[in-house]
């Protein structure tokens, strides 16, 4: 007998040092939500309760003739597992109301309730021993319509967000289903400290960690988010916008009627770029070069100097948006402005199994090793660079003469 205390009493000294290790780590973590964090403890404390209740149950069982104390912790036991596996639904979709899976744990602890006066569930013999009702495995059953509610909220709400990430989820619930299996069918264990138990802090170990995931992905969406807010107001510039607005207001005396065309433009331009910063994906080329043609046409109205030409042979692909407009903003600003007659020429083909767009300009040149450091002259060039590596597995190649013009060329796989 003592052995078996000795032996239940080890098995428990690891999971309980798990358990203070997740504590710690779960109240110190500032990533993880409030709301998460809670059923995160409360997850810990009803661990607690169920090796204590494995426990005491062997005491029961190997050491004491209690039947009705022995009826009491086993009843606790029934009651506290359903409740586990509906917090891990609650970690899953913490804003799930989940009332249907109320109901399923209300259920089965009044099942379990009725061991103090009837055999309905199970009943402890005055010799000690265990008999289980004909509704002895209710719990096993409301358990079971648990895991699959788990596994359905874990399909819909990451099952789109990459397999990879909704793996931990259906790992835990694969686990519990194993451990009920082990402990029912095959263990039979009548002390120490059941496979439930056990697989139970694992789950809630590995929660953890898909937690840490789930941040380590949002995190990646809030740097997303804030470089789109980067190439925005690289590409906005404050004296495009200050020049613009002086233009339409020389033009409201000179012609209302080219004044009232050129504020439409800047306001369809302005709602454009703004509109790029919701957006993730890559766009239709169309869609990218209708956006240069408003940049360049007010451009052109505010330098009669400035022509932009288009020889679009290939229009059926996708790219990163705001990734023409900047190289032709890129080409008028510090390129042909200069000259009596600049030119721009943005072009688009099919090339060696690559959509490639050039922007080519007659411009002043420069460098292009400057670009490289990627100051404020250059900087747009670099976004556009690091967006289409990364989103399109594309290149951006420069090829600029000093006096003579730049060309800059995208190439992007088929």
């Amino acid at each position: 007998m003592a052995d078996e205390l000795r032996s239940g009493v080890m098995m428990a000294l690891p999971l309980m040092l798990q358990l203070i290790g997740l504590t710690y780590s779960v109240l110190i973590d500032p990533y993880i939500l409030k709301k998460r964090r809670n059923i995160l403890l409360l997850n810990v404390v009803l661990m607690v309760s169920l090796i204590a209740t494995d426990l005491v149950s062997t005491l029961l069982v190997v050491a004491v003739n209690r039947p009705l104390q022995r009826t009491l912790v086993s009843i606790f036991g029934y009651v506290v597992r359903p409740l586990v596996i509906l917090l891990f639904c609650y970690i899953v979709s913490p804003d799930k109301r989940c009332r249907a899976s109320w109901v399923l744990v209300a259920l089965n602890t009044g099942i379990y309730l009725t061991a103090l006066f009837s055999p309905l569930a199970f009943s402890i013999t005055p010799d000690n021993s265990f008999r289980r009702g004909p509704l002895g495995y209710a719990s096993h059953i409301i358990c079971g319509l648990l895991l699959l509610n788990l596994l359905f909220l874990t399909l819909r709400e990451y099952g789109n967000k990459g397999k990879m990430e909704a793996l931990i989820p259906i790992f835990n619930a694969v686990v519990v289903i194993a451990a009920v299996a082990l402990d029912t069918f095959i263990i039979h264990t009548q002390s120490g400290i059941t496979m439930l138990s056990i697989a139970m802090v694992s789950c809630s170990l590995f929660y953890y960690i898909w937690l840490h995931l789930q941040f380590v992905r949002e995190h990646e969406e809030a740097l997303m988010a804030e470089q789109r807010i980067q190439i925005m107001m690289t590409q906005i510039q404050p004296h495009f916008l200050y020049n613009t607005l002086s233009t339409i207001q020389a033009l409201c005396r000179k012609d209302p009627e080219k004044a009232f065309d050129v504020t439409e433009k800047f306001g369809t331009y302005l709602r454009q770029n703004l509109a790029s910063l919701r957006r993730t994906e890559r766009i239709p080329v169309s869609r990218e070069l209708e956006h240069t043609r408003i940049y360049s046409e007010i451009e052109e109205i505010r330098f009669p100097n400035v022509h932009v030409e288009y020889d679009i042979q290939d229009a059926d692909f996708l790219l990163p948006a705001l990734t023409i407009q900047p190289l032709v903003e890129n080409a008028i600003r510090h390129g042909v402005r200069i000259r009596k007659s600049g030119v721009v020429t943005v072009s688009t083909r099919i090339a060696d199994g690559c959509h490639e767009i050039v922007i080519r300009d007659n411009g002043k040149g420069f460098d292009a090793a400057l670009v490289e450091r990627a100051d404020e002259t250059h900087i747009g060039i670099c976004n556009v660079r690091e967006r289409v590596e990364k989103l399109c597995g594309g290149t951006l190649r420069i090829e600029s003469v000093i006096g003579e013009g730049t060309a800059v060329t995208l190439r992007l796989p088929m």
